[in-house]
Order: C-alpha cells, then sequence, then structure tokens
C-alpha cells in the first residue's frame, strides 16, 4: 500500500516549500536534484511501497520560495535538519540525488541525530581530481541536449522536446537552472572542505551510482563512498547519472535492501 498523496505548501521558519507527501510507515525525505522533480514522478510511489515519503521542492526550485539570505548548499543542508525537526520526525532515511546528495551529505557531516539512513546516489559535493581537471560535467556551458545527451542512457529522456512544454513548465524549469547556479555555481558543483568531513558520518550509508553516469564517474561515487566511513557502494545497471529515473523500481529496492526495509 502507497497511502495517499498530498501536494501542498509548508512553512520551515519563514521559507514556504512546495512538498508532495505519499506513503505510510516510517519516513523518508527524499532530496531531488538540480532539474527538480515532479509530484507524480515514479519514484515516489515506489519509495512510498516502503515509507512515507516526503519530497520537497528545494528553496527556488519548483514552486518554492527562495529568501534572500540563502546562497551556499550549507544553508540548505541546516534548512532541511530544521524542517525534520518541524515535521517532528525523529529518524528518517534521507535519499539525495545528484545536488540533492550534496546537501544531504551537508546535512550529515553536521548532525545525524535525525538520520536512520543516508543513501548519497550520483551525489555531488567533493572534489576528488586536480584543480585542472573537472569531476562533474559542466551543465552551464553544454546546451541542454548535450547535457540530457550524458545523463541518460535511453533516446526519448536524452532527446526531450522543451518546445513542447507550457508556460508553467518552462518556468519551473528555468527557476531549478537558476538556483542551481546560484548554489552551486561557485565552486562549481563541490565545497572544497566537504572530502574531510565525510568522517563525522554516523549514519550508516549506501552510495548509489548509475553504471552509464557520463556526467560524473563512478570512479567519483567509489571516492566519495572511501571517504565515509563503513558505507557501501552500488552500482544500478542500465542508467545514467539520474538511476531514480530511469530504473525508479530498481533504484527503489536497492534503497529498500540496505536500508532494512
Amino acid at each position: 500500500m502507497t497511502g495517499s498523496t498530498t501536494q501542498s505548501t509548508f512553512p520551515v521558519g519563514d521559507v514556504r516549500i512546495e512538498l508532495t507527501v505519499q506513503g505510510s510507515g516510517a519516513p523518508l525525505l527524499f532530496l531531488h536534484p538540480e532539474i527538480g522533480i515532479a509530484s507524480d514522478a515514479p519514484i515516489i510511489a515506489e519509495l512510498a511501497k516502503h515509507w512515507t515519503v516526503h519530497v520537497p521542492s528545494h528553496p527556488g526550485f519548483g514552486a518554492s520560495e527562495l529568501p534572500r539570505w540563502m546562497s551556499e548548499v550549507d544553508d540548505l543542508a541546516y534548512f532541511y535538519l530544521d524542517y525534520l525537526e518541524a515535521q517532528g520526525i525523529d529518524k528518517a532515511v534521507v535519499v539525495g540525488s545528484s545536488l540533492g546528495g550534496w546537501i544531504a551529505a551537508e546535512m550529515a557531516v553536521r548532525s545525524c541525530e535525525r538520520v536512520s539512513y543516508l543513501v548519497l546516489a550520483g551525489a555531488a559535493g567533493i572534489k576528488v581530481s586536480d584543480r585542472e581537471h573537472r569531476d562533474f560535467a559542466d551543465i552551464f556551458t553544454l546546451s541542454i541536449s548535450e547535457v540530457n545527451a550524458l545523463s541518460y542512457t535511453g533516446a526519448a529522456l536524452a532527446q526531450q522536446d522543451y518546445k513542447a512544454l507550457d508556460e508553467a513548465a518552462l518556468t519551473v524549469l528555468h527557476r531549478n537552472r537558476e538556483a542551481t547556479g546560484l548554489f552551486a555555481w561557485s565552486p562549481y558543483m563541490h565545497h572544497p572542505k566537504l572530502r574531510r568531513r565525510l568522517g563525522r558520518i554516523k549514519a550508516p550509508t549506501l552510495v548509489l551510482w548509475g553504471d552509464d553516469d557520463r556526467i560524473v564517474s563512478a570512479d567519483y561515487g567509489r571516492a566519495y563512498s572511501a571517504a565515509i566511513p563503513g558505507s557501501t557502494f552500488d552500482l544500478i545497471e542500465g542508467s545514467g547519472h539520474y538511476p531514480h529515473i530511469e530504473q525508479p523500481a530498481a533504484f527503489a529496492a536497492r534503497v529498500a535492501r540496505h536500508a532494512g526495509r
């Protein structure tokens, strides 16, 4: 049973965010990637077979407010720690994809008090190569079609027709891109100190990667996992940078298996 779905706005302090909640059982917080997430995304229903799934749109993304004082990923990390407290959630599985994985990691190095299990999928946030080489493909200098070609293995997703989108959908698309630039442009897609701080993570952790991720390599994911004590690294076959989109059932099953559901 996935339970009912509610869509609303929810206040965290003085910031109101767009929120979808679906399912029943123990709580799971899903932190979306830089492309955002739709309220009817299949991954939500898959995860809701096991948990009560909370899917907020980050401040500045979707229809969520963006306060003037928010400008860095650590602002988002503290925001979501406050979100768990505001919802009265004592322990949650926290799952983050790409930018969302970076936010989840920043949350966990600060406090795992409310985190029962951590899943980092294609996570950004650390620097692995030297200063002359980029770990994460530059999504701002490439066209959207080029970024999609690197992000997905399936042709249908890689060749999305953005001309067919209505005004509301285009507004969300551009808000998501603008907010990504605000939070992740400089330094690009990482925090220089995060890799050294990953040893502070106390929650059991799964680092999950698509086997055909051409945005950020699986070796980067292995380096991420190696920096987190006791973490597990796993690959999902037939997926690129967003396995929760290309393989939602396999993604949810992998999370359920590792998180003990």
